[in-house]
C-alpha cells in the first residue's frame, strides 16, 4: 500500500510539472487560469494522500484551505479581474514560446540535480518528487519574467507559490498551520492589491503591458 501511494504522488507531482510546462507555453489568459486551477485541483490531491499515507491531520485541514483559496476562491477572483479588464489573450512574450520551452527543460535538469543531496536527508514518503517542486517552482517564476503583460505575471507568482506549498509537503510533510494561514491571507490581499494595481495601469495607460510603467518619470 505505502509504494501503490508513493506511485500515485510521484504520478500527481509529474501531472504538476506538465501544468507548469503547458502554463509556460500557454498565451490565452483564460487557459493559464484554468491551468492553474488545475494545478490546484492537482495540489489539492497530492496533500490528502500525504495525509492518509502518513497520518497527519494537519495535511487534510492545508488541503482544505488549498482547494477554497486556489481552487474555488482566486480563480473566481482572476477570471472577474479579466471580465473586467476585457482581457483574453497575452500574445507578447519576451521570449519565444519554443526557446522558453527549452530553457525550461534545461531548468528542470537543474532543479532535480539541486534536490539530489536535499532527497537523500530526507524521510518523507515524497522525497523523490522535491526536484519536481523545485523545477514547478523555477518554472513558474520563468513565465512571470517572460510575459509582458501584468495578469500572466501575477498567474505564475500564484503558480510559484504552489510549487513552494508543494515543496515543503513533500520534504517535511507541510508548513505549521499557522504559517499556511498566514501564506494563504498574503496571497489573497496580493491578489486584491495587484487587481487594483492593475486596474491603474489599464486606466492609466490603457494597457496592461508593464513595460509603458518604463515611462514615468519623476515630477
Amino acid at each position: 500500500m505505502p509504494n501503490l501511494v508513493g506511485q500515485l504522488i510521484n504520478l500527481l507531482a509529474s501531472i504538476l510539472l506538465i501544468l507548469s510546462f503547458a502554463m509556460l507555453s500557454q498565451r490565452r489568459i483564460l487557459s493559464l487560469i484554468r491551468l492553474f486551477t488545475f494545478q490546484g485541483v492537482t495540489l489539492v490531491a497530492a496533500t490528502i494522500l500525504l495525509g492518509y499515507s502518513t497520518n497527519q491531520p494537519h495535511l487534510y485541514y492545508s488541503a482544505a484551505l488549498t482547494q477554497v483559496l486556489k481552487v474555488m476562491v482566486i480563480p473566481t477572483l482572476l477570471h472577474r479581474l479579466i471580465n473586467h479588464l476585457n482581457v483574453r489573450w497575452d500574445t507578447e512574450t519576451l521570449i519565444n514560446i519554443p526557446t522558453t520551452m527549452m530553457i525550461g527543460i534545461i531548468l528542470v535538469i537543474f532543479s532535480f540535480n539541486l534536490a539530489a543531496p536535499i532527497s537523500s536527508l530526507s524521510t518523507s514518503i515524497a522525497r523523490s518528487t522535491l526536484g519536481i517542486a523545485l523545477a514547478c517552482v523555477l518554472l513558474s517564476f520563468m513565465m512571470m519574467i517572460t510575459r509582458a503583460k501584468a495578469v500572466p505575471q501575477v498567474i505564475g507568482f500564484l503558480s510559484m507559490e504552489n510549487g513552494l506549498f508543494f515543496s515543503a509537503t513533500a520534504a517535511v510533510y507541510g508548513m505549521p498551520m499557522v504559517v499556511e494561514l498566514g501564506i494563504a491571507l498574503d496571497v489573497l490581499m496580493g491578489i486584491l492589491i495587484l487587481g487594483v494595481f492593475m486596474f491603474q495601469i489599464r486606466e492609466r495607460f490603457d494597457s496592461l503591458d508593464i513595460s509603458h510603467l518604463e515611462k514615468l518619470k519623476e515630477d
